[in-house]
């Protein structure tokens, strides 16, 4: 076990599992992943090797026994018919039968129907009313001549959740990790491995889960296809109903007017509309008028009587185009349906997740390391539902008079939903809540901005915030950085002009003047994209014959591969006729000395084709921290990170873009300072 996954067993012990279990388990059994985690959570929860393999294999047995396959259905049927009383898993869907007065239950895998479940049940357990909901139930058989009389009756019934849990024990282990812990053992929760993603990538993942930690939350997340945008909604809590966006009613979603029945709003934390984007879907006018309402107001009508419900709203959908594309051509809310591409509804939404951000789920991305067993994280965030951390930023910092109310709430919102996620505890630093703070406001800010391409009638917005002394932070998304030209262009008018606030230029490429270089600085956000070393450094390689780089990091593979990308820089820059001589300082790797050694040897072997003198030296004396070029023409390029500036790519995929052009990689923060001598 990892050091991390040592300390969650120890402060959360019983609480927490393995998460390549779960896949050890499922087999072909098509149920969430809160369902089998129970399960393993029963079993499972525990480092002892032992105790894991002998749980493993109970689970596994409890599954072959009692999770009904739907093409086995028969065969359960008739155990239970053998002998008289039988234990399924299965999905429960509950009705009330009015001609009856009778409560009845259908099970969705073993096909049985109009089973009969008494008051004190339904009562206990409404969500069975809307939705349905994972059980293990024991079925008894009794024959009866009477020909209404159903033969199957439900002798008991437990949900598949957790029944309780200790807050105060969560709280007080929760101070025993740093941040940077909390974060990898949330991502490991949901199942990743959080050494492939970024720090933002990986609060980007719990920006998820804040629809199940507050209340009447509105988020939409719009992206490319196999990011994972819908699983959380489907498969980690049983609080949380996942539904096609296709599928939606009025009387589904909120109230049938006929028989008076309270929709999916009333009884889940979490409604979410898979599939939402697509111009050509068909659209309920009345659907989108009263969810409007609702998002705004919480509340609902039935007939003459106003209603108020609790439940979050989410919206996932996939985009077809890129984002340049969508920001020169339309906004990046134009795959919605017609219906929904309403001014009034969009500024109802508290958060826009980036979903062109979040890398596509691949193999190596999911954790074999510790995590909350899904179910009792489901049910601490569902608690915080109760709490408001809104106002924990304001001893530090204050939000411009510019943000409207609609603004400000949607930001408190956000806000207060990352602190109850990673700050449950309190005592967050200033930075720390700086960076949530920064955060929220990036994720309305991206709602507000295409609302001002779209409608006209919404007036320009600051978005910034004031500290102690006053000084103002203007906050820009990292889209608006990337694509200045393209984002501050009305689509009414199709003219470039500044829609809120301006472009950072220190985030562009280098500025070159005619022919002569600038002095600079240049400053990256984590995850921006088109970056690459010829748009940074190629201006400043052309007509040079000698450089040193200095970089004690080039020792592990993906580390050489950088170094050998910048050689290409190199050979792009220079003079068919020229010959450049490249020499590299950097520190000898402590365990694969001899690999690394023959990395630059080949690289040595390829260069001295094509006039690169490329040669090498290690300074193991610990003195290197500084990383930097120096250039025969007076230049020195200081590099905060060395070349180490990319994410986490998919390195040996021959069919991937980022592969083979590194503009097409999303970036770590970094910063480069270009000085002349």
């Amino acid at each position: 076990m990892s050091k991390l996954d040592e300390k969650i067993n120890k402060y959360f012990s019983g609480l927490v599992v393995r998460k390549d279990l779960v896949k050890a388990v499922k087999g072909n059994a098509i149920v969430p992943s809160y369902v089998l985690e129970y399960l393993l959570g029963q079993y499972c929860a525990t480092s002892d090797e032992a105790s894991i393999q002998s749980g493993i294999e109970t689970v596994k047995e409890i599954l072959r026994m009692h999770y009904v396959h739907r093409n086995e259905a028969g065969l359960i049927r008739s155990n239970i018919k053998e002998k008289g009383r039988y234990k399924v898993i299965d999905k429960i869907t509950v009705a009330l039968n009015e001609n009856a007065d009778v409560y009845e239950a259908e099970f969705s895998n073993l096909g049985i129907k109009k089973v009969l479940v008494d008051s004190g049940t339904v009562k206990a357990h409404p969500k069975l009313l809307v939705g349905g909901v994972w059980c293990i139930a024991d079925i008894e058989y009794e024959f009866t001549e009477d020909k209404k009389a159903c033969p199957w009756i439900l002798s008991t019934l437990k949900p598949i959740q957790l029944s309780q849990f200790d807050y105060d024990g969560y709280i007080e282990s929760r101070k025993k990790f740093s941040l940077d812990e909390w974060i990898d053992l949330l991502i490991q929760s949901i199942g990743f491995d959080p050494e492939k993603f970024s720090k933002r990538s990986k609060i980007t993942q719990l920006i998820r889960l804040i629809p199940f930690c507050e209340r009447n939350y509105n988020l939409i997340e719009l992206g490319p296809k196999g990011t994972g945008k819908s699983h959380i909604y489907s498969e980690f809590s049983p609080h949380g109903i996942l539904i096609s966006g296709g599928e939606v009613t009025v009387p589904k979603l909120f109230v049938n007017n006929s028989t008076g029945n309270i929709g999916l709003v009333g009884y889940w934390d979490v409604v979410a509309f898979d599939e939402f984007a697509g111009k050509q879907k068909r659209v309920d006018k009345a659907l989108v008028d009263i969810m409007k309402n609702y998002m705004a107001n919480k509340t609902f009508s039935r007939g003459i009587e106003m209603l108020g419900a609790e439940a979050s709203i989410v919206f996932v959908g996939n985009t077809q185009h890129t984002v340049p594309y969508m920001l020169k051509h339309a906004d990046l809310f134009d795959e919605l349906p017609e219906k929904f591409y309403d001014s009034a509804f969009l500024d109802r939404i508290h958060f826009y997740i980036p979903g062109w951000e979040v890398d596509i789920i691949r193999g190596e991305m999911f954790s074999n390391g510790y995590g909350f067993v899904v179910d009792y994280l489901a049910e601490i965030l569902r608690s915080l539902r109760s709490h408001d951390y809104s106002d924990r930023y304001q001893e530090y910092f204050s939000l411009s008079s510019d943000i409207s109310t609609r603004d400000r709430d949607s930001i408190h919102k956000t806000f207060s939903g990352l602190m109850k996620i990673l700050f449950p505890q309190g005592g967050a630093s200033k930075g720390e809540v700086e960076e949530l703070l920064t955060l929220a406001i990036e994720g309305r800010k991206r709602v507000k901005d295409q609302l001002m391409r779209i409608d006209s009638t919404y007036s320009e917005v600051q978005f910034s915030y004031l500290n102690c002394t006053n000084h103002t932070q203007h906050v820009t998304t990292l889209e608006e950085q990337e694509y200045p030209n393209y984002y501050h262009k009305t689509i009414a008018t199709g003219d470039s002009e500044d829609v809120g606030s301006t472009s950072n230029e220190s985030s562009e490429s280098p500025i070159i003047e005619g022919e002569i270089l600038q002095e600079q600085h240049l400053t990256y956000q984590e995850n921006q994209r088109g970056v690459s070393y010829d748009s940074l450094f190629g201006a400043y390689l052309a007509d040079v014959k000698n450089m040193t780089v200095t970089d004690p990091y080039v020792r592990l593979f993906y580390q050489v591969r950088n170094f050998m990308e910048f050689l290409e820089t190199v050979v792009k820059h220079k003079a068919e006729e020229n010959e450049v001589t490249v020499h590299l300082i950097t520190t000898e790797d402590d365990f694969k000395s001899d690999k690394q050694q023959e990395h630059f040897e080949k690289m040595q072997e390829s260069c001295s084709a094509i006039g690169i003198h490329f040669t090498w030296e290690f300074d193991n004396t610990g003195t290197i921290h500084a990383r930097h070029i120096v250039t025969d023409q007076g230049w020195k390029i200081l590099l905060d990170r060395g070349l180490d500036i990319f994410q986490n790519y998919e390195m040996n995929e021959t069919f991937s873009f980022s592969n083979h052009l590194q503009k097409y990689r999303a970036c770590k923060a970094f910063e480069v300072t270009f000085l002349k001598s």
